[in-house]
């Protein structure tokens, strides 16, 4: 097993923001020190225009099948690492943290350096277009990825009537897929699973 340690690096000069798990040079600093098996690369660029900063994280996404007694060991040590950051935004932001807690646990299983094969990232599995809607500028902190994405989860709440079925569908295949299918979840199979373990997590 490699470590899934995630190293970043800030280029004075140009702003840019570079996150990997292979450091090249002194100059990165490690940020997350995650025991996770990989699988394939991935390459993820994320631009934030209203800052002019490009982040990259080049590194490598955890393997599908790995060993549950140490997952569940993971999720629950990073969950108790971040319950105050949970906390603290979802307050701030009108939401029930264990709702919160439930959907990170459903986006990423608590990891902080997840990436998908769409290109969501973090925690709270931000699409680039999401993050930098949500003024997020590194996607692989847990303070700006929990911070924007419980704004979002907060805004997709008032749009749908503080209705957590269609705020977590929404979150999942988008406000425009739910409005579509008027104003229910959409008769996607993922999203629907999505759904239903949002809120199997929520109710424990």
């Amino acid at each position: 097993w490699a470590q899934a340690d995630v190293y970043k690096y800030v280029d004075r000069r140009t702003g840019q923001v570079f996150y990997t798990d292979k450091p090249s040079h002194a100059g990165f600093r490690m940020i997350i020190d995650t025991p996770e098996p990989f699988s394939a690369p991935v390459k993820v660029t994320f631009s934030n225009g209203k800052h002019g900063r490009t982040i990259n994280y080049i590194g490598r996404k955890p393997a599908r099948s790995y060993q549950s007694g140490f997952r569940s060991a993971r999720v629950e040590r990073n969950r108790h690492q971040y319950a105050g950051l949970i906390v603290a935004a979802a307050r701030r932001h009108g939401l029930d943290p264990a709702l919160l807690d439930a959907v990170i646990q459903a986006e990423s299983a608590y990891n902080p350096g997840a990436v998908s094969h769409k290109g969501a990232m973090g925690l709270m599995q931000l699409m680039p277009g999401t993050a930098a809607r949500y003024g997020v500028q590194d996607p692989f902190d847990p303070v700006d990825n929990i911070g924007g994405g419980a704004r979002y989860l907060a805004d997709l709440m008032d749009m749908f009537s503080s209705d957590v079925r269609l705020a977590v569908a929404a979150y999942n295949a988008g406000e425009q897929n739910v409005i579509k299918y008027g104003n229910r979840i959409p008769p996607f199979r993922e999203t629907q699973n999505y759904v239903s373990k949002v809120l199997a997590n929520y109710r424990r």
